[in-house]
């Protein structure tokens, strides 16, 4: 007799499970040739993703520091300090800028690319646990990125479906989390693209000086973006993993 849940391989002689959908483990690898899908542990993952926005966070946090440097000395400029030791301190404050924009740029694009995939992920495990509880196609977990427009709440859509699917209680989790990583993520983005437009229109020490305030506050919100970017990674990564633990799940055809 095949097994009563997967269809697939012959049911051990005294039940109605295979071994594979008898074992408690919910993480197993599929059949050779199956053509469905099955749950793939999210744990290394979801870890490799908390290490790159912990990259991230200290990125920012040394970015803070060459702002609040750079304030200082252009502070300085504008009370018509212009000492050998106020230059040197202006063109080290150069250096430390640079530094920490390009750091910033790099590390924000590595971190995402591990990030989509721990996204994929969890997407494709959601799918075994609630084949309709779907608002969005697949292929937004990684278009609902970059298309324009849609990127404003398509990432959000997709992280709530997959939520409400992975909660390992009777009823889903709340949205607040959730909601309040999208709110700082959106502000994060907006106050970038606006002081790296204000940053690039100073010319004089005052205007410099003025730009460090919105610069300042822009790196602080990335910080906390990524700190609660990095709490949701944990968070669903967990309940993913106490719902598989519960037991195997028949895997859906694709």
């Amino acid at each position: 007799m095949l097994c009563t849940r997967c269809h697939h391989f012959e049911a051990d002689p005294d039940g109605t499970l295979c071994t594979n959908c008898a074992t408690p483990a919910g993480f197993q690898a599929p059949p050779v040739g199956s053509p469905k899908v099955w749950l793939r542990s999210p744990v290394g993952l979801g870890r490799a993703v908390v290490a790159m926005l912990g990259l991230v966070a200290a990125v920012d946090v040394f970015a803070l520091v060459a702002d609040f440097l750079r304030y200082e000395v252009t502070g300085d400029l504008v009370d018509g300090h212009d000492g050998a030791d106020v230059w040197d301190r202006a063109d080290l404050t150069d250096t430390l800028s640079w530094v920490a924009g390009s750091a910033q740029v790099a590390v924000l694009f590595a971190c995402a690319v591990v990030y989509v995939i721990w996204f994929w992920r969890v997407r494709v495990n959601a799918e075994v646990f609630a084949p309709e509880g779907h608002s969005k196609a697949r292929g937004w977990v990684i278009a609902g990125w970059f298309v324009p427009f849609v990127s404003l709440w398509y990432p959000r859509r997709v992280m709530l479906d997959i939520w409400d699917a992975s909660s390992p209680g009777s009823k889903p989790e709340g949205h607040a989390l959730v909601n309040v990583w999208w709110a700082l993520w959106l502000v994060s983005n907006v106050a970038g693209r606006f002081v790296a437009s204000t940053a690039s229109d100073a010319r004089t020490f005052q205007e410099i000086h003025d730009s460090m305030v919105h610069m300042f506050f822009a790196d602080g919100i990335d910080l906390v973006a990524a700190v609660f970017a990095a709490v949701v990674v944990l968070r669903l990564t967990r309940m993913q993993n106490e719902k598989a633990a519960r037991g195997p799940l028949a895997p859906v055809t694709v």
